[in-house]
């Protein structure tokens, strides 16, 4: 604060005793304005020198000071200071002295941190209070606005995609206190004068406030003072105030004190005004006449709040205001500049988490807690609005509480979501200009038409079509964007979930008659011969239907008797359940997880039975289903244990949810997404014992040779086994040892799938890709090892064989898979080549009855007939041999290789011609010399010496087939 400023408050501020004391002093600091070219005008004079008393003379004085400003005042105290100094002294001793000014200041911090230390919670019963600490936690917040394509997204997305979309869009930095983010310095060096803080109700602005509050005064914040204003209490004001008298109203200063603090402060102060939206009186008076000039200056309320806000008074004091998104846009025009807008987001995952763990003080119930809802995508992306996550925690303490089982019996969607506008209407609702039930029906008819029309973001035309006053809606987020050169307002709910709630809650809103109308007139003929409903499928998003149903929940229809004296009527209610019964009787896959949610919402046991009888087994493979699929699953299937079948794709995460239906249902098909080490005893759990296992699919994190052993023996225990799919960190030395011993042990399996993310570099794994196929009696193997690109080409990058399952037990799986990955590391030219291939063909040999052999290598060439002429002859079972030129690389299909003509021409020459078995050979056909060879694969077809060919050779016949 200016020198000049500092001396005119402490005129305004002793004004009354000045005029009683200054006595005969006053004629001569009144000659000297005069004197002082410019202070003060000749007319002003003679008007003050012909007042009848010296109090009349100060009182004329006071006009003109008042008209002059600072400048004057701070010259009528140097006047003060010359002709009457015993009275100024007199003044300045009974202010606040410098120690004072420290007491009074530490007094004001130990009030706040008594007041501001506890929290009322929405059901608190009187004196009822929780410590701030143990619920507040820092939401995200977002520097800037969004993009109306970026809002769109966001408004649509469901669980872990929205909570991706909203940790991407923060950029206040977490590991800063929330003020720190905000006045940060952005990237062009600008530092804010001025925050607006943007959030809908229940996102937590009024608490992050309190939080500042209770920082700054446990000593954590770097501000000499922070004043919190609330809105709500300046609505209260109807005398005229001055600055410092607002002020004091929500602390335990007078205004003295305050005065005080602002001299001394003058440069680390911040307001904090929240909930500007509250405000009852208007502030578009921006006429300077109305708004006061300095801090000890009466005005109105309104004109004293313009003032603070566009920087007359206090002009170096930091603001920070919060208000709902209907408001910001009223305030950007009155605040002081430079400023900056931002915007709370809520909850992100991490923030979730943070919350319930406060909330419930104790890791195990946080656990239970905090799982049952993640199991519940709408409900989990709705905790991103903390309200909804205080709902749900507090429903679920009462429930545990009562010693129910919240892993079965958590409250549906639809009773948190009425729980969270009831309070919402409750206590975060001022000013209303139409009744609730009005407001209600035009969020419904809003929400509706954009149903219908697949729209989230309204443009102002049309939610003023529908509310009077959209500004003052509690369930709108208002949002500007830019369109070509001009600005363009829209509205949108607080998520496309909300949307949907409300269209079902306009529904039950009508009459009995106009409600089943709609209903009807939503719905469409389906001519589809496959699915011939008598109803119709509804031309609405199915989530309607779904909160439709859980508003005909018995809990819930009590709840809206009660609170709106509304229910569902009894004809839609059945018009509902006859819709979801001819859905299950036609046993369509695709419509299976609507049922499910459907029977969730309603809660009826009795109804679930029989919507749910049709079906003799569940399938939901086609993709992932969520977490929320899962929930209304194990639900149903509580009450309907002829269910004998399930075919289910899930993350790993979701294994302990299922578990209970999955260890009680005898056959079984399983895509499990997702799966760690860390999971697997989970797995194992929820596959129990003597099941029909048709398919375990596993996918995600590598496994170790720990939990393949564990898989492995679990599969011993079931009576059946169809395809089972690991993967592994690698296919090692003990991976060999481990499948050997099941495979000896276990005869009741249909097909073993091991791979691995490793390629040809990966010098520790023996293959990448491991399949063994148990069918009719004989074992298929295909081992292979990939390569990322053809110029690595292996020399024998996979190999299939065929041979009795008789003969599992007496051939040496690990002997055969080090040989294989050891010739992937040597060349033909290499001395240790005949040795290593000679490895490869002895635990071949031990096979007795080797049907077929197929061997995949980039080019034929002459060693390679050698040994295959070789192999045939020591192996006498052999029925046909294979050789596939073919370079093999991973992620791209197979390019086919060489067929060298010396190789060739070695087989065709030297084969016997009493051998029975048939060697096939398919490549190009090189003509010409071995320098072919180094042609990159895409140009080997554009090579004139090569023809694409199939050789066919048994005893003396001899069969070559040109390919295209």
């Amino acid at each position: 604060m200016e020198h000049d400023e500092i001396r005119a408050q402490f005129v305004d501020s002793h004004w009354a005793k000045l005029v009683q004391r200054v006595d005969t002093a006053v004629m001569p600091i009144v000659d000297e304005l005069l004197s002082n070219k410019g202070m003060l005008g000749y007319e002003a004079y003679c008007n003050i020198k012909s007042a009848d008393t010296n109090q009349n003379k100060m009182r004329e004085l006071h006009g003109v000071l008042n008209s002059g400003g600072n400048k004057i005042k701070s010259a009528f105290y140097s006047g003060l200071e010359k002709h009457a100094a015993l009275l100024l002294r007199d003044l300045s001793s009974n202010s606040p002295t410098t120690e004072g000014h420290e007491e009074s200041l530490d007094k004001y911090k130990e009030w706040i941190q008594r007041e501001y230390k506890y929290v009322t919670e929405y059901n608190s019963l009187p004196g009822e209070q929780v410590l701030i600490c143990e619920r507040y936690t820092q939401p995200l917040i977002i520097m800037r606005h969004r993009e109306k394509e970026e809002r769109t997204e966001e408004l649509r997305l469901m669980g872990k995609s929205f909570q991706q979309l909203i940790i991407s869009e923060n950029n206040a930095e977490k590991d800063r206190t929330v003020l720190d983010a905000l006045f940060s310095v952005d990237n062009k060096g600008i530092c804010p004068d001025a925050v607006i803080l943007q959030g809908n109700s229940g996102k937590g602005k009024s608490f992050t406030a309190q939080k500042i509050m209770c920082d700054w005064a446990s000593g954590h914040l770097d501000f000499d003072c922070i004043f919190h204003l609330k809105c709500k209490e300046l609505n209260q004001i109807s005398e005229e105030q001055s600055l410092v008298e607002i002020l004091s109203i929500n602390s335990n200063l007078t205004s003295d004190q305050i005065f005080q603090m602002l001299q001394k402060s003058p440069k680390r102060v911040l307001v904090l005004i929240d909930g500007f939206d509250e405000l009852k009186f208007s502030l578009s008076d921006t006429s300077n006449k109305s708004t006061p000039k300095n801090l000890c200056e009466k005005a109105q309320p309104e004109a004293t709040l313009r003032g603070l806000l566009n920087g007359c008074i206090l002009p170096k004091a930091l603001l920070l205001v919060t208000t709902r998104s209907t408001a910001a846009k009223n305030l950007i025009d009155l605040l002081k500049k430079p400023q900056r807008f931002t915007e709370i987001l809520g909850f992100s995952e991490m923030e979730v988490k943070e919350y319930f763990q406060k909330f419930y003080q104790d890791e195990k119930l946080f656990k239970k807690a905090y799982e049952s809802v993640k199991a519940n995508e709408i409900l989990f992306t709705a905790c991103s609005i903390p309200v909804i996550c205080w709902i749900i925690c507090t429903v679920i303490r009462e429930r545990l509480n009562k010693g129910t089982d919240i892993a079965r019996h958590l409250e549906t969607t639809t009773s948190i979501y009425l729980d969270f506008v009831s309070i919402l209407l409750q206590h975060h609702c001022q000013g209303l200009n139409e009744s609730v039930p009005t407001l209600l029906k035009g969020l419904g008819q809003l929400a509706e038409k954009g149903m219908l029309k697949k729209q989230v973001l309204f443009d102002e035309k049309t939610v003023k079509e529908t509310l009077s006053d959209p500004g003052s809606s509690l369930f709108l987020t208002k949002s500007l964007f830019k369109k070509r050169t001009r600005q363009e307002t829209m509205y949108s709910f607080m998520h496309l979930s909300f949307q949907e709630f409300f269209t079902a809650l306009y529904y039950i809103s009508l009459d009995e008659k106009e409600c089943l109308s709609k209903l009807k007139q939503q719905s469409c003929d389906v001519q589809d011969k496959n699915f011939p409903l008598k109803i119709g499928l509804p031309k609405l998003d199915f989530s309607v239907i779904q909160f439709l149903c859980g508003l005909c929940n018995e809990e819930v229809s009590c709840l809206l008797k009660e609170t709106y004296n509304v229910s569902v009527p009894p004809s839609v209610q059945a018009h509902l359940k006859e819709l979801i019964l001819e859905i299950s009787s036609n046993r369509n896959y695709e419509l299976l997880p609507v049922i499910l949610h459907c029977l969730y919402e309603l809660h009826e046991k009795d109804f679930v039975q029989k919507a749910v009888n049709p079906w003799q087994k569940i399938k939901m493979v086609r993709k992932r289903v969520s977490r929320t699929d899962c929930w209304a699953l194990v639900y149903c299937l509580e009450f309907c244990p002829h269910v004998k079948s399930l075919m289910l794709n899930f993350a790993a995460e979701e294994l302990k949810l299922l578990q209970h239906v999955l260890c009680r249902t005898p056959n079984l098909k399983l895509m499990v997404q997702s799966l760690a080490d860390t999971d697997v005893c989970d797995m194992i759990s929820a596959l129990g014992e003597g099941k029909l296992l048709g398919e375990l699919l596993l996918y995600g994190d590598s496994l170790s040779n720990q939990s393949l052993q564990q898989i492995l023996h679990a599969l011993q225990k079931q009576k059946t086994v169809g395809i089972v799919n690991i993967p592994l960190k690698n296919i090692s030395a003990d991976t060999a040892l481990i499948l050997t011993d099941f495979l000896q042990s276990t005869e009741n399996w249909e097909e073993i799938r091991l791979h691995t993310r490793a390629d040809c570099s990966d010098t520790e794994s023996f293959c990448s890709d491991f399949i063994l196929n148990n069918q009719d009696g004989e074992i298929r193997l295909n081992v292979e090892r990939c390569c990322l690109s053809p110029q690595n080409a292996q020399l024998l990058p996979k190999i299939n064989l065929t041979y009795p399952r008789s003969e599992m037990s007496s051939f040496d799986l690990k002997s055969f898979l080090q040989a294989f990955h050891n010739m992937n590391y040597s060349s033909e030219q290499s001395d240790g080549f005949e040795k290593q291939i000679k490895a490869l063909w002895y635990p071949l040999s031990s096979l007795s009855s080797l049907n077929v052999l197929i061997i995949f290598a980039p080019v034929l060439t002459e060693k390679w007939a050698s040994e295959i002429l070789y192999f045939i002859q020591s192996c006498s079972s052999l029925q046909k041999l294979r050789f596939d030129a073919v370079w093999n690389s991973r992620g791209a299909v197979e390019l086919t290789g060489l067929l060298m003509e010396k190789g060739i021409r070695l087989l065709k020459e030297k084969f016997p011609k009493s051998q029975k078995c048939t060697v096939q050979l398919n490549g190009f056909r090189c003509s010409k010399s071995t320098e072919c060879r180094t042609y990159p694969t895409e140009q080997i077809r554009t090579v004139g010496c090569n023809q694409r060919v199939t050789i066919m050779i048994r005893g003396d016949k001899y069969i070559e087939e040109k390919l295209k």
